[in-house]
């Protein structure tokens, strides 16, 4: 499989914007400076985004992009595919013509492998990333406030002579 620059960056991007719009349209000016992608790449991926109603553009000041629909029901594998990115591990582009106009030998594999790829980024909505992402800011800022405490410096003082 070969997932480039382009999927990453859609990926990346919408979840940045998944992040903010709760404050209202998201610009893809703040998008390109917080997550350092070229601002007219992410014009291009925006534009497929839209078409494929992942996103809606707001028009006017204030304006921006917010998602189409709840984050839970866009998938990455939607985002990918909206921005034409293929996921194909085969040498064929699944025409079985590998060889010669003949199949490979490890065709099915690769073909499996695109299958089980394909399954997986189904499996992950917009809204799993958001959540995951949410859950390690809070995690990061208990251990930062120290309202956070590591179980094993529990264990280490608990076995500590000081501690008896």
């Amino acid at each position: 499989m070969r997932l480039t620059t382009k999927g990453r960056f859609a990926v990346t991007a919408m979840l940045d914007l998944a992040l903010r719009e709760a404050n209202g349209p998201v610009t893809l000016a703040g998008i390109s400076e917080r997550q350092h992608i070229s601002l007219s790449y992410l014009e291009q991926l925006f534009g497929k985004l839209r078409r494929r109603e992942l996103v809606d553009s707001v028009r006017g000041p204030g304006g921006g992009y917010c998602l189409a629909r709840p984050a839970h029901e866009i998938t990455v594998a939607a985002i990918i595919c909206a921005v034409d990115e293929p996921l194909d591990a085969t040498q064929c582009g699944g025409k079985e013509n590998c060889r010669d106009e003949h199949r490979c030998m490890t065709h099915d594999l690769w073909a499996g492998l695109n299958r089980t790829i394909y399954e997986h980024l189904s499996a992950v909505s917009l809204g799993n990333l958001l959540d995951d992402h949410k859950a390690k800011l809070a995690r990061r800022s208990e251990i930062a406030t120290g309202s956070l405490i590591d179980t094993r410096t529990l264990k280490e003082s608990a076995g500590s002579p000081a501690a008896h």
